[in-house]
């Protein structure tokens, strides 16, 4: 083209950045736009989720409307981003179109002045020229409709990039170490601990012996599930260490570490599969009889067998199809078929009936011998009375310790809390 005519090469190429230019700013705001759009369709599925997994209680409460409204107002909001950035897109389209035509009828009219008035080009030259130019307009016009794709998609990868490019809050301090058990004691010394710029423990300091049970009880925000999430490393500790055997833990691999640990929390968590399949969950080269003798130290086994397909019985997402006490029993049982040199139960039989409670905790009890390391966490006080340690939290500091009758001599804050739940 520019050997034929510079003049007419020269008009197309200062077209192209021109043309590039008005269509990048009618969709400029595609990207931002386009982001919005996924962080409303982000919050609809949330509203979603949140409003089938609790459907009963919205039942209960007569809220059918008010999530109805949401959901409404959501779909609303997408829509009619969809649509501002759907015009934009279209507008794109045609725009590239007419600013071709505009370009074409422009070289026709210079050409053509060209070859029949200036007679310095001659026609067949100029129609190859023409063929030349079009085979350029039209990839050109395809780069500005793909812009908005990728601007579309730019949003999208946002997103997604991120979560992927979260740095990892957990620090390690050296080289990583690996560990099979516990050999003499866990030793959290000096530790504080804050969500945000509030202190939820500080300067806590606490000795747990290999083959000992201790206790944590206190009021709700004392600090008692935050010591379980430092332990297990869901979190690190702002100051002070933890350490197993005198090995920081920041040095042991998380791995390791979380492999010598049984861990029952308060929310049972349970997946769409089966019975069998979620308690071997801990341990999935675990045997059938192994499976079965779990749940018979968890109080499982009986009301696994009045089921229609046993052990394996589906339980539905979330473990849905059982009750709260029969999917912590399930909890339970996976825990115990780790069977770990250190177990921690962060309010293991609090969906328990009185019955169940008994018979599981005169189960774990046989199970936390024989040399097992145990940190349990409980507002019901009656699973507690046989620890070897009882340590009373409050506001993140140790105001008592010691055992179940000695604490109740001294009738403090420990014996408060006993009072008020009538155990004696």
């Amino acid at each position: 083209m520019i050997k034929v005519s510079w003049k007419l090469s020269l008009f197309i190429f200062v077209f192209i950045p021109i043309s590039g230019a008005v269509i990048s700013f009618i969709s400029r705001k595609i990207k931002s736009q386009s982001g919005e759009i996924f962080i409303k369709i982000g919050n609809l599925l949330g509203i979603i989720e949140e409003t089938i997994s609790g459907l009963r209680i919205i039942k209960a409460f007569n809220a059918e409307q008010f999530f109805t409204n949401r959901f409404e107002e959501q779909v609303d909001e997408v829509r009619i981003l969809s649509n501002k950035r759907s015009i934009r897109e279209t507008l794109a389209s045609p725009m590239s179109e007419f600013l071709g035509i505009v370009t074409i009828a422009g070289l026709l009219w210079y050409g053509g002045k060209m070859v029949l008035i200036d007679k310095t080009l001659l026609g067949g030259t100029f129609i190859a020229f023409m063929a030349a130019a079009y085979n350029i307009l039209t990839p050109a016009k395809a780069i500005a409709k793909a812009n908005n794709n990728i601007k579309i998609g730019n949003a999208a990868a946002q997103r997604i990039f991120e979560v992927l490019d979260t740095k990892n809050h957990l620090i390690n301090t050296g080289e990583l170490k690996e560990i099979t058990g516990i050999n003499k004691q866990i030793t959290f010394q000096n530790v504080s601990f804050k969500y945000d710029n509030t202190y939820v423990l500080k300067n806590f300091s606490l000795n747990i012996p290999k083959g000992k049970t201790v206790a944590l009880v206190g009021q709700s925000g004392s600090g008692k599930s935050t010591l379980a999430n430092l332990i297990t490393r869901f979190y690190d500790v702002n100051e002070g260490e933890i350490l197993i055997d005198d090995n920081n833990i920041k040095n042991i691999s998380i791995a390791s570490l979380r492999n010598i640990m049984g861990i029952v929390t308060q929310d049972s968590t349970l997946f769409n599969d089966t019975i069998a399949n979620n308690i071997a969950l801990s341990a999935p080269n675990a045997s059938r009889e192994e499976i079965v003798e779990a749940a018979k130290i968890a109080n499982a086994h009986d009301f696994i067998m009045d089921l229609e397909n046993q052990y394996q019985t589906v339980i539905g997402d979330r473990g849905s199809l059982l009750s709260g006490g029969q999917q912590q029993r399930i909890s339970i049982a996976r825990a115990v078929l780790k069977n770990p040199p250190l177990m921690i139960l962060d309010e293991a039989t609090s969906a328990l009936d009185t019955e169940s409670e008994q018979l599981v905790q005169k189960a774990l009890e046989k199970m936390m011998q024989k040399s097992r390391t145990s940190l349990i966490i409980a507002h019901r006080l009656s699973t507690i009375q046989n620890a070897d340690l009882i340590v009373v939290l409050k506001k993140g500091v140790i105001i008592e310790q010691g055992m179940h009758k000695e604490l109740l001599e001294k009738k403090g804050e420990y014996y408060k809390l006993v009072s008020m739940q009538n155990l004696q």
